[in-house]
C-alpha cells in the first residue's frame, strides 16, 4: 500500500464519482484510477466502495477505512511541514517605523547595526505620520519607531535621538532669500504656511515660537505633509517653518534659511512599547549611541 492509494481513495470518496475524481481532482484517466482503487481493495482484503451507474457508495469497510486514511494523510503532511521548518526555520521579524522623510537619514544605519549582529532577520519598514506610528507601537504592529514624542501614551517609552532646529522655508526667488538668516519680524505680513494636526508635536512647537516672538503671524495655510508644504510655499509665495531634515527634500523652487538667534527645536526620538520583550529591540536600544554617532557623521 502506498500513499497515492490513500490519496486516490479519499479523492473518490469526496467526489462520490470515479470519473469526476479522475478528471477534476487527480487529473488522471478513469480506467487508471479504477485500477488503483482495485489494487487498494486487494491490499486491504475487502471491497471499500460499490460502483453504481451514477457514482459510488462507500461500503461499511470503506467508511471505516476513510477515517484512518484521512488521519494518515494528515500526519504525513504534518511530518513534511515539520521537516521543512527544521530545514528552513522562519526568520525573526522586526518592524521599524519612520516619520516620513527620516528614512533617508536613519534607516540605512539602523539596518546596518541590526544586520551586523543578526544577519538572518527580516526587517519590515513602515513610513507614516508620527501619531500613526505611536498607534502602531501601542498595538504591537511596530517594534520601534523614529517619531515625535507623542503625548498621552504612557505605555510608550522614548529615547531622544536628535533635537532638530526649525528653519525658515521660502520660495527661492523670495525677497527674504537674500538674507543669511531670518527673524520673526521679517515674517510679519507674509503668507504663513504651517503644519496641520497630522503633526501635533511640531505644530505645538511652531505655535509656541510664534506666540513667544510677540509678532502677529497668523497661519494662512496648513500642510499635511512635506510635499504639500513645499507646494503651498512655492505656489502662494509664502513662508513656513520646518525641521532641518526638510532641506533634503527641497525642490529648486524652494530654499531655506536659518532663524536669527536661538532657533526652536523639535525632538526626534526612538519610541517603543515598554512591554515589548523583543531581543532585537534590546539590541537596537543597546546600540543607540552608536547609531546617533554614525548618523551625525553623515549629516555634518
Amino acid at each position: 500500500m502506498e500513499l497515492r492509494h490513500l490519496r486516490y481513495f479519499v479523492a473518490v470518496a469526496d467526489a462520490g464519482n470515479l470519473t469526476v475524481a479522475a478528471q477534476r481532482i487527480l487529473h488522471t484517466s478513469q480506467p487508471s484510477l479504477s485500477r488503483q482503487i482495485r489494487d487498494l481493495e486487494d491490499e486491504v482484503g475487502t471491497e471499500l466502495l460499490t460502483r453504481r451507474a451514477r457514482g459510488i457508495d462507500l461500503t461499511p469497510a470503506g467508511r471505516a477505512f476513510l477515517d484512518h486514511a484521512r488521519s494518515v494523510l494528515s500526519q504525513v503532511e504534518a511530518a513534511a511541514e515539520a521537516a521543512r521548518r527544521a530545514a528552513h526555520p522562519a526568520k525573526p521579524c522586526f518592524t521599524m517605523g519612520f516619520l516620513t522623510g527620516h528614512e533617508l537619514t536613519w534607516m540605512p544605519e539602523a539596518m546596518r547595526i541590526l544586520h551586523d549582529e543578526l544577519p538572518n532577520i527580516d526587517v519590515m519598514i513602515s513610513s507614516q505620520y508620527s501619531p500613526l506610528l505611536a498607534d502602531g507601537l501601542l498595538k504591537g504592529k511596530i517594534d520601534a519607531a523614529f517619531l515625535r514624542r507623542e503625548r498621552g501614551v504612557p505605555e510608550l517609552a522614548y529615547r531622544v535621538l536628535v533635537k532638530e532646529a526649525l528653519m525658515v522655508v521660502l520660495p527661492s526667488n523670495h525677497r527674504l532669500a537674500a538674507l543669511k538668516s531670518i527673524g520673526p519680524r521679517d515674517l510679519v505680513g507674509e503668507p504663513f504656511v504651517t503644519v496641520s494636526n497630522t503633526a501635533p508635536v511640531l505644530r505645538a512647537v511652531i505655535d509656541n515660537f510664534l506666540k513667544r516672538s510677540g509678532m502677529k503671524i497668523t497661519p494662512a495655510h496648513e500642510a499635511d505633509h512635506l510635499s504639500m508644504g513645499m507646494s503651498l510655499i512655492a505656489s502662494t509665495g509664502g513662508v513656513g517653518l520646518l525641521p532641518a531634515y526638510a532641506q533634503n527634500f527641497l525642490p529648486p523652487s524652494v530654499t531655506s534659511r536659518p532663524l536669527k538667534g536661538e532657533s526652536p527645536t523639535v525632538d526626534l526620538v526612538l519610541g517603543y512599547k515598554r512591554s515589548n520583550e523583543s531581543p532585537i529591540l534590546k539590541l537596537l536600544l543597546s546600540r543607540l549611541d552608536e547609531l546617533v554617532e554614525r548618523v551625525s557623521k553623515k549629516i555634518r
